[in-house]
């Protein structure tokens, strides 16, 4: 049976904390193992996890330690990964039902599985309460020249095959957009591999709206747009953003 690997960063979570490990609990579909990596909470955040890692079927590794930011964390849990997909599902997030696991282990077959596995998410605000649809939506056929038009599939809505994903551990030296840079390198290598990209045409996460890179926007839209000028150059990267503020100002005039 296809197996999940859970990947779940925490520091100081307690406020949200509990959603995620609710709806990772909650799932029909238990074939997975939870990894949750700590940056030493100082709150109650451990012992909630402790409290949850006693109840569950399925294994929950929880480690906690200093790290060198939120990639460092998560390059910790892919290294441990055994699971045949790995799914970043940080404090706060969500899967989208308690069938999202079941419905996309359905989709799959064993003997030959796709780099990708990817779908469209919800917007929620801290109280779980539905925002939205995210503004940007999953492309019916997805390749690392997507990202072009921005990060079209959501970090948690991108579910990578494990070999694919350590290949390509999370380059630590960026801060805020080191999602998108390893999203786009995994689908590069699934490219070079001639592997597949698995649309599911679901709704595959609830995302927090107010994450780490929404508290720092800008910081986060500039070195988004080192990335993208590393991947696709800086005269197409450049010719894409007129674009975006073409779109934004079409969207507000409405």
């Amino acid at each position: 049976m296809i197996r999940f690997s859970i990947i779940t960063i925490t520091w100081n979570a307690a406020h949200c904390i509990q959603r995620t490990l609710d709806s990772v609990g909650g799932q029909t579909y238990q074939q997975l193992e939870h990894m949750i990596i700590d940056g030493v909470s100082t709150d109650a955040t451990l012992q909630m996890v402790d409290a949850y890692r006693q109840q569950c079927p399925y294994p929950v590794i929880v480690s906690s330690e200093p790290d060198s930011g939120i990639y460092d964390a998560m390059n910790k849990g892919l290294k441990r990964a055994t699971g045949d997909y790995v799914i970043f599902m940080n404090a706060g997030d969500c899967f989208h039902s308690a069938d999202t696991l079941q419905k996309v282990a359905e989709q799959l077959d064993e003997k030959s599985l796709p780099a990708v596995i990817y779908g469209d998410t919800d917007v929620v605000n801290e109280q779980g309460e539905y925002l939205g649809k995210r503004h940007l939506s999953a492309p019916e056929k997805l390749s690392w020249h997507s990202f072009q038009k921005g990060m079209l599939v959501c970090h948690q809505a991108f579910y990578a095959r494990t070999d694919i994903a350590q290949a390509e551990p999370y380059n630590i030296r960026y801060r805020l957009s080191g999602d998108v840079d390893w999203c786009i390198r995994v689908m590069r290598r699934a490219e070079k591999e001639g592997l597949a990209l698995h649309n599911t045409h679901m709704v595959l996460a609830n995302y927090l709206k107010e994450g780490l890179s929404t508290r720092h926007h800008r910081a986060s839209l500039k070195e988004r747009f080192q990335v993208m000028s590393h991947h696709y150059g800086l005269f197409t990267t450049i010719c894409w953003h007129a674009w975006f503020v073409i779109r934004a100002i079409s969207r507000k005039l409405v």
